[in-house]
């Protein structure tokens, strides 16, 4: 499979970070967006993003941490965007949650050298999966494309928020 082309496509990924199975697809695909929206029923919350390289959060959010120290790794980094319209259909607040998780498809995603939704993939407020199996089959079944690594550690990402870490 030609993951770059299935990016640009609008497909919808369940994927494996380096603590949860996440749902995912191309940020800047609005279409693709709203409809993961709708898969985890989920409202206007803010989704974070999967960023392609430290050079796009740079030119995109106002750095306040230090993001070596972060990133790549289990962490979500809450920065505000250098313009409030940006990814607004991702956030529509001035910030937005940051992530380089520390996996291979990670360094898949980022090829394609666009954000990508990282959300966990369950229904909103329900516990996260760890393992294909504990996905609800609704969700899977409406998701285009399916990475299975096994079992995760089962940890949602740590916030960071002025260098502040927030456990959930």
């Amino acid at each position: 499979m030609n993951l770059k082309k299935e990016i640009f496509a609008g497909k919808i990924f369940i994927y494996p970070t380096d603590t949860i199975y996440g749902i995912g697809c191309n940020a800047l695909d609005k279409k693709a967006v709203l409809k993961i929206r709708k898969i985890k029923r989920r409202d206007k919350k803010p989704f974070s993003i999967i960023a392609p390289s430290f050079e796009w959060i740079r030119k995109n959010c106002v750095i306040d941490v230090d993001l070596e120290k972060y990133l790549p790794g289990p962490y979500t980094i809450i920065l505000k965007k250098k313009n409030k319209g940006f990814l607004s259909h991702v956030s529509e607040t001035n910030s937005i949650g940051v992530r380089i998780p520390d996996c291979d498809f990670t360094k898949e995603i980022q090829l394609s050298k666009v954000p990508f939704i990282t959300t966990s993939v369950n229904f909103s407020g329900e516990k996260p999966a760890s393992e294909i199996k504990e996905i609800p089959e609704e969700i899977i079944n409406q998701a285009d494309c399916i990475f299975n690594a096994g079992k995760l550690t089962g940890n949602p990402s740590t916030i960071i928020i002025n260098e502040k870490e927030i456990k959930r």
